[in-house]
């Protein structure tokens, strides 16, 4: 399908597609390095959000301002940053989420040359109204803070516009991870995962469009592509990693959902139209499926874990984290013993993106396959 070609060539060197996007358009374009980023607010600007997961090679820089301990994700990022790669940015946000990107923010604010620097302090608690209102405040400032940056007046029609772009994608996104439960066999896991990452770095417009043509042309298909593949379900981190997807239906398994950073997690929930903008944006961001750095009730993550794996009828989990993640890290346990309350099999891996030893993954998802 020439859409999904158009996403791989993107996802093989994002970098080189910012830049051209930038000296055709005389855009600026915006490093994030979170999902919890405002992008809506950062597309009503008329720039473009680039999202950062990870470096392109080995470490040689950042060890010098991190703790190898730190996850490959942060350290990866930095090195690029000071290795001059993201020379095309305009400027960064760094959104408040594990203590690793806290801590980043302030060494990239003083030593990656990326442009201007905005920090988005959002809450950890979500979950009572102090917090709502809290993030509504965060959001705000951080418009305004962009209106300084980009020199433009962000208005309520320019949101509108951006809230109409992103619900389109999110919705489309929907569609689009219902045929992969439904239909394993029509699209491959690597196939949803490119389109996925090409959503965090293309100009959204045009990625609306060629994403409606790709899941209308698989919507039309008349037969179902059946699958004898062990149905499974990713949940975790995940960012610049090797074709995990590729290993897995190698292994003998089939994803048909997932929960990943890089993943459904950042694509759910729509915003809402009606009303004022802002507040509707800062809401959506308060609703949406949570990471671990924040805190909407003691079982929440696992609950939504164990509903999504009963909702795409997945026979297994495989739990995927950076190394050194520290959240994930924490969350697991508990959600191991809610997956195994209901009877649900489960498989950690942690990985680390310098060092991803494919073979061992793939042996270890061969073992997990048979025993499911």
């Amino acid at each position: 399908m020439e859409a999904i070609e158009r996403f791989k060539e993107i996802c093989a060197d994002p970098k080189a597609y910012a830049r051209r996007w930038k000296e055709k358009t005389g855009g600026k374009v915006i490093g994030t390095l979170c999902s919890y980023a405002p992008e809506e607010l950062i597309l009503a600007g008329e720039a473009l959000a680039f999202r950062i997961v990870g470096g392109s090679g080995g470490i040689s820089k950042a060890d010098a301002h991190l703790q190898t301990y730190s996850c490959s994700l942060v350290r990866g990022a930095l090195d690029d940053a000071l290795n001059g790669e993201f020379d095309f940015l305009d400027g960064a946000i760094l959104p408040h989420t594990c203590d690793s990107i806290q801590r980043l923010s302030d060494i990239w604010r003083m030593n990656a040359k990326t442009g201007f620097h905005l920090d988005v302090v959002l809450p950890v608690k979500l979950n009572t109204k102090s917090a709502r209102d809290y993030m509504t405040a965060v959001m705000r400032k951080a418009g305004t803070d962009l209106e300084t940056a980009l020199e433009k007046t962000i208005t309520d029609d320019d949101l509108h516009k951006a809230i109409g772009i992103y619900n389109g994608i999110r919705s489309t996104m929907q569609r689009l991870f219902t045929i992969r439960k439904d239909r394993p066999g029509a699209i491959a896991g690597s196939g949803v995962h490119t389109i996925v990452r090409a959503s965090m770095v293309m100009d959204r417009n045009d990625f609306l469009n060629r994403l409606t043509q790709v899941v209308d042309t698989l919507e039309r298909q008349s037969e179902p592509e059946s699958t004898d593949k062990k149905r499974i379900f990713l949940s975790g981190g995940v960012c610049n990693l090797p074709d995990v997807y590729g290993i897995i239906e190698s292994a003998g398994g089939t994803v048909v959902g997932d929960d990943l950073c890089t993943g459904s997690r950042g694509l759910t929930g729509l915003v809402d139209t009606d009303g004022d903008p802002m507040d509707a944006i800062a809401d959506r961001y308060a609703r949406r499926a949570i990471c671990p750095a924040k805190h909407a009730g003691v079982t929440s993550r696992g609950d939504d874990l164990v509903r999504m794996v009963r909702t795409t009828r997945s026979q297994g989990v495989i739990i995927l984290f950076l190394k050194f993640c520290d959240p994930h890290a924490f969350d697991y346990p508990y959600l191991k013993s809610m997956l195994d309350a209901e009877g649900i099999p489960s498989l950690l891996v942690e990985l680390e993106e310098q060092t991803a030893s494919q073979g061992q993954f793939r042996t270890r998802c061969e073992a997990f396959m048979e025993m499911l």
